[in-house]
């Protein structure tokens, strides 16, 4: 069934007369929203646009094409041509595709990854000047309640700017490795799928954070955002780019988290229990002890690390977490409960994988 309605004029001639409104003349920005303005001008260019790939094969053609697989967000680290994001942007790609903030899209080279720290560095074949670094600041003196911007690709939505706070600091969330990543900076600015990788800044237009995750039933940003710390970012990249991987420091001890939370229920003791020592490394040069089993099969409890690189130490986890600070060569105060004494032990830390 089919209904007509028909729309009668007030004049069988001509339409009703329109009133012409004017425009109201805009007022000045305030200097906040100049400010937000101006920072987002200034850090655009220095932010990308990452298109991931994998390789399909055409069952009609029997051919391999590659395809986009995701997406997330990235920026201009030098004007080498490196690209910072997120490891998990990249984890199961086959190759990736940058595109600049003047929409040139290149093909990126994988360069070195940290998936301890959810860290990846990409290079692309761009002419420099189309290459804005963008600005290193620092986290260590950052607080809580100062205003933090986030820049990126939400949702393939081309340069997005967030606003917000730094929410709290010191978090601690799972790196693609499922160990600890420390020292976190949680923030309120809208984080959605597409912007990790992109940066996270600060009031001086510096870098402060990598936008890594956010937490939401949903999967949509709920006002609880993290980023990864430009102080260990930086770290990471710089030895990425030297080396083409970065090598986490080791202690050279064997630990288990299940056998910890048995030890520690069934001795009364907190801290890591040392279950092993590696032959030849620094726990060992050191004098470190791991547990041992007699002739009958009754366990001898080794040390016990209660506090590395004066971090209180109650799992594994906490251990692993103290040695971020770290590198390779480097020495690491422990605190060990050994014989029912508490002694501080100086080891020198090995070369991981």
């Amino acid at each position: 069934m089919v209904t007509s309605v028909i729309w009668r004029l007030t004049s069988p001639d001509r339409p009703p007369a329109v009133e012409s409104r004017k425009v109201t003349p805009a007022g000045e920005l305030a200097a906040d929203e100049r400010s937000t303005i101006d920072l987002f001008k200034a850090a655009s260019p220095s932010v990308v646009y990452i298109t991931t790939l994998q390789q399909r094969m055409d069952f009609r053609t029997r051919n391999v094409m590659e395809i986009p697989a995701g997406s997330g967000s990235g920026f201009v680290w030098d004007s080498a041509g490196h690209i910072v994001t997120n490891y998990h942007v990249v984890q199961r790609a086959n190759g990736a595709k940058v595109t600049l903030s003047d929409h040139g899209t290149y093909t990126a080279k994988l360069v070195g990854v940290s998936a301890l720290h959810d860290v990846a560095v990409l290079s692309i074949d761009a002419p420099a000047a189309k290459l804005p670094p963008i600005r290193v600041g620092t986290s260590h003196d950052l607080q809580v309640g100062q205003k933090v911007f986030a820049i990126g690709n939400p949702f393939g939505l081309d340069q997005t700017l967030t606003t917000g706070i730094v929410s709290a600091l010191g978090r601690t969330i799972q790196s693609p490795t499922g160990r600890p990543i420390e020292e976190v900076i949680q923030t309120d600015a809208a984080i959605n799928p597409g912007n990790s990788g992109g940066p996270l800044l600060d009031s001086s237009n510096r870098l402060i954070g990598v936008n890594t995750a956010i937490y939401s039933p949903t999967g949509s940003s709920a006002g609880i955002g993290f980023a990864v710390p430009i102080d260990t970012v930086k770290r990471v990249v710089e030895e990425i780019i030297l080396t083409g991987k970065y090598t986490p420091p080791v202690l050279g001890v064997a630990m288990d988290a299940r056998v910890n939370e048995l030890l520690a229920k069934r001795t009364g003791k907190e801290g890591a229990f040392v279950l092993g020592v590696t032959p030849g490394s620094g726990a060992e040069a050191a004098g470190l002890r791991g547990a041992a089993q007699d002739e009958n099969g009754q366990i001898t409890i080794g040390d016990v690390i209660q506090k590395a690189g004066g971090r209180r130490v109650r799992t594994p986890d906490d251990v692993y977490s103290g040695l971020q600070k770290f590198r390779p060569d480097d020495s690491i105060e422990l605190e060990v409960l050994r014989d029912g004494k508490i002694e501080t032990i100086k080891v020198k830390l090995g070369r991981g994988d």
